[in-house]
């Protein structure tokens, strides 16, 4: 019995102790160091371009002056074309080419005071580039120059009632100004030049004119 009882005694001592079966967890995790999130920046809100209020498409558009022809000559590769010099007021001659050679004479347009279209953009012609278009009346029956008053200068400008004169520094092309005012312009049964019936005025000094066309297109 005394052995039984040892034997028991040595067993039981050889258990493991529950205590020792318990396995520590290890401790969760610690959360890493988190690093703080960027704010985003917020974007500024786009500054709305003030919106450019498009000028009305009228003869205040087109910057029409007094010149006078100073010089006349043949354009050397075009039969009917004159090449002029014409003093419009500023620092130096404008150089226009005019298909004039069949209507008026040399003589005709020597020093004499026209109305000029300033504001075309300028343009090649056979080797010369033009600067400006002298003004017309014109039909089938033929054209003739318009004359401003006898008093007028090289460099006056020309209004019409009505309409503000706020000509572009050269009109684009492809917004197609003058096409879109030419069909207006015209000469009365005054012979004066008009754009709708407005007059081609130069302020104080009188209207401008053709001298026997009546009613025909100005260009």
């Amino acid at each position: 019995m005394e052995f039984i009882k040892s034997l028991t005694v040595t067993t039981s001592s050889c258990l493991p102790d529950k205590q020792a079966e318990v396995v520590s967890e290890p401790p969760p995790n610690e959360p890493k160091d988190q690093k703080p999130k960027k704010e985003k920046k917020r974007k500024k809100p786009k500054e709305q371009k003030e919106a450019v209020a498009e000028l009305p498409v009228d003869v205040g558009r087109l910057d029409l002056r007094i010149g006078k022809v100073e010089s006349v000559e043949r354009h050397p590769d075009a039969d009917t074309l004159y090449l002029l010099k014409i003093n419009c007021g500023e620092e130096k001659p404008r150089t226009v080419c005019s298909g004039l050679v069949k209507h008026v004479t040399i003589d005709e347009l020597k020093d004499r005071l026209v109305v000029v279209l300033c504001n075309l953009k300028p343009v090649k012609m056979r080797g010369v580039t033009s600067e400006a278009m002298v003004m017309c009346a014109s039909s089938e029956s033929g054209v003739e120059v318009l004359s401003p008053p006898g008093n007028s200068q090289p460099g006056d400008l020309v209004y019409c009632e009505g309409y503000t004169r706020q000509p572009d520094p050269v009109m684009n092309p492809k917004k197609k100004i003058f096409e879109t005012v030419a069909p207006d312009l015209h000469t009365n049964n005054n012979l004066e030049a008009c754009y709708k019936n407005v007059p081609f005025t130069i302020p104080e000094k009188g209207v401008c004119v053709a001298k026997t066309l009546k009613n025909v297109p100005v260009k």
